[in-house]
């Protein structure tokens, strides 16, 4: 007889994993699967954001040094123009 009463009640002692097939646990339980599944695509969203900030953050980089470089030679151009100095020719 106590032993029947005992294994119904343990379910619900176990805290919020009920082993009872309720419609509403059911539900909670597709909720959790949910949040759980809504969180882990933010979390790939991020990462792969932040590989395209990376990416990003190297085309500019280079872009940059692309842009000192023609920078450096119009400034070394421009000095050639105006003292006949032969940096221009060092490549």
């Amino acid at each position: 007889g106590h032993e029947t009463e005992r294994s119904k009640m343990a379910p619900y002692t176990t805290g919020t994993i009920s082993l009872d097939p309720n419609p509403d646990d059911e539900e909670e339980k597709q909720k959790l699967i949910a949040q759980v599944l809504e969180r882990q695509n933010t979390l790939d969203d991020l990462s792969l954001r932040v590989d395209t900030v990376k990416v990003e953050n190297l085309k500019l980089k280079s872009e940059n040094q692309v842009l000192g470089q023609y920078i450096e030679n119009l400034m070394a151009a421009s000095s050639v123009f105006q003292s006949a100095s032969p940096k221009a020719k060092n490549k």
